[in-house]
């Protein structure tokens, strides 16, 4: 089953679930309609790995906006995003640990031949599509400037 036809599916249980459904619903809704208007504006029907880019999206901007509500001291809206990143992980690849993505960062840090900051960008090209979609971008670019500024 693709990752549409399991938005698609989750989002009959949620209907079906009532009361107890209401924000997996709105969630799920919410990702159906970006991968439909990205679908809209390209004018053609999103591969599995289109799919998996706008849920990885989503569940970024929540994060974001995650750490912003934290300054701001909004605890009743961080919780809220918290429940809506725990509804979205299910349909996302199976998440590395940090040490699997450093394990990843050394690897292309030796297969690239890089030795200062200058060089990021060599290992991010070799790193990001073994890493995407599995690791925070964020958490991966902090751990390719450490092992660079060593």
């Amino acid at each position: 089953m693709s990752l549409k036809e399991q938005l698609t599916e989750d989002m009959k249980q949620a209907m079906k679930a009532k009361e107890a459904g209401k924000l997996r619903l709105s969630v799920i809704r919410m990702v159906r309609s970006a991968i439909k208007n990205v679908e809209i504006d390209s004018k053609k029907e999103l591969a599995e790995e289109g799919v998996l880019d706008i849920v990885s999206k989503e569940v970024k901007m929540r994060r974001d906006s995650m750490e912003e509500f934290k300054k701001a001291n909004r605890q009743d809206l961080v919780d809220q995003l918290e429940q809506e990143i725990a509804i979205l992980l299910p349909y996302l690849p199976q998440q590395l640990t940090e040490a699997e993505v450093r394990a990843l960062v050394s690897e292309s840090v030796a297969a690239s031949g890089a030795t200062t900051p200058k060089d990021m960008g060599k290992v991010m090209a070799l790193l990001m599509p073994k890493v995407k979609g599995r690791a925070d971008g964020k958490l991966v670019n902090n751990i390719v400037r450490e092992l660079l500024n060593q």
